[in-house]
């Protein structure tokens, strides 16, 4: 049985793993061709630490997400299908690597697809 909301982020390890699996998770995605272009002038440092709260935060961990609306963020970029896509199949690529259980990895993907039509076309 997969894990509550809240659950999840505690089942994960908290933020200190989501950190390692966000880690992986840019790794696979800079190495992408399909989506790397779009962090090309972006501090990954950064980016690394925002993602691991916006993910913390999406998995049911404590509210330290201060970016904007996905609408607003990813606007101007005209992302596509497939560009969230790839991104989706690199964040369960890296849950996997970690040992996430597959119930688990299902319940954290159906919380980030809730974003597409925030993502897409913008």
């Amino acid at each position: 049985m997969a894990a509550s909301a809240s659950g999840l982020y505690e089942k994960l390890g908290g933020e200190e793993a989501i950190a390692k699996v966000v880690d992986y998770f840019y790794d696979l995605v800079l190495a992408d061709e399909t989506v790397n272009h779009f962090f090309a002038h972006t501090d990954m440092a950064k980016q690394r630490q925002h993602q691991t709260k916006f993910i913390s935060y999406a998995l049911g961990g404590p509210n330290q997400y201060s970016g904007g609306a996905m609408a607003k963020v990813h606007a101007g970029m005209n992302l596509q299908p497939v560009h969230f896509d790839a991104i989706v199949k690199h964040l369960r690529d890296a849950l996997t690597h970690f040992g996430v259980e597959q119930a688990d990895v299902e319940q954290a993907l159906s919380k980030i697809a809730t974003l597409r039509d925030d993502i897409l076309y913008k």
